[in-house]
């Protein structure tokens, strides 16, 4: 096999790769909320875990990124780390709020977010909830621009530097 062949093998093995990601983002994503500048997010008061409500108006201003799980998801605390990093270094740039869904106590979800080091708003929302944000699986990840539009969606597992990218487009 040449150089040449084996070069264009690469880059065929590279765009199939890309075309597989792209694909399985699509597929994953197709039922959530869509991501255009006509979609604003739907409206929300939910009682925070350590007090108080967050209404998603007091959202707006900056990018936020509404992180939805369920305390006995797998996939959720893998992914913990990389959304308090990316709390933690990207704070100016966007805000962070958890939603707690499919949960049976508080003190399950005080379990969970103590266990992962948060230190973040955790709001306990319901079933209602789940079903005007189209929540079918956790995490499920909701970027809203600084008018509480939607401008990025993804579920499962997301980096810090993806968290990123998602919220750098936002606005």
């Amino acid at each position: 096999m040449t150089r040449r062949t084996r070069k264009l093998f690469l880059v065929a093995e590279l765009a199939t790769a890309v075309v597989l990601l792209v694909a399985v983002h699509a597929w994953r994503t197709h039922d959530l909320l869509p991501t255009d500048e006509r979609t604003a997010a739907p409206s929300f008061e939910l009682p925070l875990l350590e007090g108080g409500t967050v209404r998603s108006a007091d959202l707006a201003g900056r990018p936020t990124v509404l992180y939805f799980f369920a305390p006995w998801c797998k996939v959720c605390a893998a992914s913990a780390h990389q959304l308090r990093w990316f709390s933690r270094l990207a704070s100016d740039r966007a805000g962070v709020v958890l939603i707690a869904l499919d949960w049976r106590s508080s003190g399950e979800v005080e379990d969970y977010v103590a266990r992962h080091e948060f230190g973040l708003p955790v709001a306990l929302g319901d079933v209602s909830m789940a079903s005007a944000w189209r929540i079918r699986g956790y995490p499920t990840y909701y970027v809203l621009d600084s008018s509480n539009r939607i401008a990025a969606v993804d579920v499962g597992v997301s980096t810090f530097p993806g968290l990123l990218l998602r919220t750098l487009g936002a606005d």
